[in-house]
């Protein structure tokens, strides 16, 4: 069995743009809920003052990640006007089209930023425990 994927995204929040990001985020899960069935975990956080935004997630493997990116693409361009991505974190060992991925993802909500990081970290030790059902 591949490695769990874990993905963490930090966004700016656009000045004015908090209640409709909240409503965004609502159907992006629900979305996300219903059309990508291997995720183990999605959860979208806000800071207090509500000038931030990240976003986890839990994959049993790359592949689902894949598909999550594929899938919840497309919906991601309702965002471009709510948030500034500042940066991708994946803990675990993405394929080379994941990465590819993510660097458009930087390029559509990363806008007007200086540079989005995209970090890979890989696995040195530990383990996983979850059921995938």
């Amino acid at each position: 069995m591949s490695d769990a994927i874990v993905y963490v995204d930090t966004a700016e929040v656009r000045e004015g743009a908090l209640e409709e990001l909240k409503a965004a985020s609502k159907r992006l899960v629900d979305f996300v809920d219903a059309n990508v069935p291997r995720l183990i975990a999605y959860n979208v956080y806000l800071s207090d003052d509500g000038a931030r935004m990240t976003v986890v997630h839990v994959h049993p493997d790359s592949a689902s990640l894949e598909f999550h990116m594929e899938v919840a693409g497309p919906v991601f361009r309702q965002f471009v006007e709510l948030v500034k991505l500042s940066s991708i974190h994946v803990y675990g060992e993405p394929s080379a089209k994941v990465l590819k991925q993510l660097h458009e993802k930087a390029r559509l909500l990363g806008r007007g930023a200086v540079a989005v990081e995209v970090e890979v970290d890989a696995r040195h030790a530990g383990f996983t425990r979850f059921a995938i059902h």
